[in-house]
């Protein structure tokens, strides 16, 4: 029973660590969708910078808001839910917590928001460079999904690992 309990609590904590992703993409393109053109690949960067759309130094000030107010709070948010609300105490049941929780938000990631919104919507779209579409390129997807599913369980172990100093 407790462990239903856990998987259920680690399903909403993925719901919410997904929402904070999404929020911060919400927030990012909310008044003019070049601010988050750090997601686009190389040649759409040098077009918008070459039509004057936003500057290198702007691209990478915004690719940096988007960790600290974005990826940062996730993180925070997985630890705070994993060691304080589900009570994990060693590195492994910390480590599967953690890494379910991103993976699934890595998932919703890859699925909703690169393949469907950033791919099929209208929102993503930079007028001007509908020429350089799609803004994901097939490389690049496959290391975003290398990054969900081995790069996430790599990031839980450190985390996990960091946690246990400071647990004990």
């Amino acid at each position: 029973r407790e462990e239903i309990m856990i998987f259920a609590l680690i399903f909403i904590e993925s719901l919410a660590a997904s929402f904070i992703l999404l929020l911060g993409c919400v927030v990012g393109i909310a008044k003019n969708n070049v601010n988050l053109v750090c997601f686009y690949e190389k040649p759409v960067w040098d077009r918008v910078i070459e039509k004057g759309l936003i500057t290198k130094k702007q691209i990478i000030k915004n690719a940096n808001l988007f960790k600290l107010f974005s990826v940062l709070p996730l993180l925070v948010v997985t630890l705070f839910c994993v060691y304080y609300i589900n009570g994990a105490r060693g590195f492994l049941e910390g480590f599967w917590q953690i890494t379910a929780i991103l993976i699934i938000s890595g998932l919703f990631d890859r699925f909703f928001i690169d393949t469907y919104w950033v791919g099929h919507t209208n929102a993503w779209i930079i007028p001007g460079t509908e020429d350089l579409m799609p803004y994901i390129h097939k490389n690049t997807m496959i290391k975003k999904w290398l990054l969900t599913l081995v790069g996430f369980p790599a990031i839980s172990a450190i985390l996990s690992a960091v946690m246990m100093i400071f647990i004990q």
